[in-house]
């Protein structure tokens, strides 16, 4: 999701006595013997929440993938699962039960234990929560506790090391759910300590523990001496910055002030590639930018006028102004890389004309006016929200309708997109475990309006396959029920799927140990900078 608007003080704060010794120098960000040990990661947006549980933005979680740990994760590169905080696990025969061994002799930051009713305290907070406060949970497990479709039948604690998950139904998903973020397993001692400033304390057994959060400015992390993997972290502290505006960000870059920066306007690419000092992070398309359309507001509730929209749009040509090398414009919901894409479905062609007639057929032969929300800060696949804003206001000028470009500070920005309240907007989902449900059950279903699905899109048959998908096992099966829905979502289109990218962040030559995993996390356990 994306970011910023205008507000470019925000990016060119002055730098104080603090940021100058944490500039990336040997007198700076090294140690005695010059070995630079701190790690400036520079980004368009600053987070909302530290506890990931309750937000959805990537901001968020690659902080809170620093300081706080999962029971699975995710294979570097790739999305197959490993152990984490569990060590193994093994599944019953009928797939409904779970039970992991989790690792001993880990602690979280404040001193207290993790251990197995650590684990079922945040099931607990978690399952007895909302779409308001834990929206990823409820996508996840289809609901909340007291929900007939809430998925979890129980989180029990067998022992100090071992806890059992049992399921209502099978969830082929379960162990790449588990990996997810907003999984991760905080202090219990934290939480109740805490309160609601939890959200600005976040405590848990990562490698990095949580010091400083200056809004807008920066997110300062310390090493965790006590961190379980022996070795690990490299480096002594993580700074996340926030530079809203692409060009101060990669400026930041060139003038050693920052060490690693996300969101990259595609003519920056060559740049960088030409500075002997510099190299690009190319992560693996696993992504989806698109245009919301908010079915609750007039005349986006006709699918013929989403359809005219659909029409207006020439793909090819902002695909080639707008996004870097290895961007492909979308026809679905999903990445051609995810299992279960329908590439039979043909895009909807660039037909101005036929965008013209539709919204004639729907009654609107001059038109309409409507909102259009600019993404205010850099995603991966979105790198530049006002540019696209601007090209898609005159793509809809061409047939009549008139897109007013509105936008707003990143949070305020999220939270009337989720509310129903942009008539139509920027936005996109970056895959979490590489699984079609993850893109299209979050996004669509009508289950998680309120929480992921922006449109307020509710369509009964697309519900039905979306949960049939979730009950079955054979991935083939599920292909198939993925590939008709993406038929329906083509023909009854709540977004306008723009296009797909290989994001690349860019960073000093001699950085090593960075993971561009294609989930678009930010995992700096192993980082470190060659001498």
């Amino acid at each position: 999701m994306t970011k910023r608007s205008m507000t470019k003080l925000l990016m060119l704060f002055s730098i104080s006595p603090f940021l100058l010794m944490a500039c990336s120098s040997d007198e700076s960000s090294g140690d005695e013997a010059g070995v630079q040990d701190t790690l400036i990661f520079a980004r368009g947006g600053d987070a909302v929440s530290l506890d990931p549980s309750e937000v959805t933005d990537n901001e968020s979680e690659n902080v809170a993938q620093s300081v706080l740990e999962t029971l699975t994760t995710f294979a570097d590169g790739e999305t197959t699962t490993e152990p984490m905080l569990a060590t193994e696990w093994q599944e019953s025969e009928d797939g409904l039960t779970y039970t992991f061994t989790l690792r001993e002799g880990v602690q979280f930051h404040d001193g207290t234990d993790f251990n197995a009713d650590a684990v079922v305290f945040n099931f607990d907070r978690w399952m007895t929560g909302s779409g308001e406060n834990f929206p990823m949970y409820g996508t996840v497990f289809g609901g909340y506790e007291g929900d007939e479709s809430h998925n979890i039948a129980s989180v029990t604690a067998l022992d100090e090391s071992t806890i059992e998950i049992t399921l209502n139904n099978s969830q082929p998903t379960l162990l790449k759910d588990l990996a997810l973020t907003p999984l991760s397993i905080s202090s219990p001692s934290a939480i109740e300590e805490s309160g609601e400033e939890y959200r600005s304390n976040p405590v848990g057994t990562g490698p990095f523990v949580f010091q400083e959060w200056q809004r807008n400015e920066r997110i300062v992390l310390e090493k965790n001496d006590d961190y379980w993997a022996n070795g690990l972290p490299k480096l002594e502290q993580v700074i996340f910055r926030t530079i809203p505006d692409n060009s101060a960000r990669l400026n930041a870059l060139l003038s050693g002030e920052v060490d690693l920066v996300a969101g990259l306007d595609s003519e920056s690419y060559a740049q960088v590639e030409g500075d002997a000092d510099l190299m690009l992070f190319a992560r693996p398309p696993l992504n989806l930018g698109y245009l919301g359309m908010t079915l609750t507001h007039e005349p986006l509730d006709d699918p013929i006028v989403r359809q005219a929209l659909s029409h207006a749009v020439n793909k090819d040509a902002m695909v080639e102004a707008f996004f870097g090398e290895g961007a492909i414009p979308a026809k679905n919901a999903i990445p051609p890389a995810v299992e279960g894409y329908n590439d039979d479905i043909e895009p909807y062609p660039y037909d101005p004309e036929k965008a013209k007639e539709l919204l004639a057929e729907a009654g609107l032969p001059d038109g309409f006016e409507m909102e259009l929300y600019a993404m205010p800060v850099s995603r991966p696949y979105m790198p530049d929200g006002e540019k696209v804003a601007e090209y898609l206001q005159s793509n809809f000028a061409d047939i009549g309708v008139d897109a007013t470009i509105v936008s707003f500070e990143w949070a305020t920005y999220i939270e009337q997109a989720l509310n129903g309240e942009a008539q139509t907007f920027l936005l996109g989902w970056t895959g979490m475990n590489g699984d079609a449900d993850n893109f299209i059950h979050t996004l669509f279903h009508g289950d998680n309006i309120g929480s992921t699905n922006s449109t307020q899109y509710d369509n009964e048959e697309l519900n039905a396959l979306l949960d049939e998908a979730r009950t079955i096992t054979d991935q083939e099966q599920r292909n198939e029920l993925y590939r008709q829905a993406q038929v329906i979502l083509h023909e009854d289109p709540p977004v306008i799927p723009l296009v797909h990218t290989s994001p690349a962040l860019a960073g000093k030559q001699n950085i090593t140990g960075f993971d561009p995993h294609p989930t678009g996390r930010v995992m700096t356990t192993e980082i470190e900078f060659e001498q």
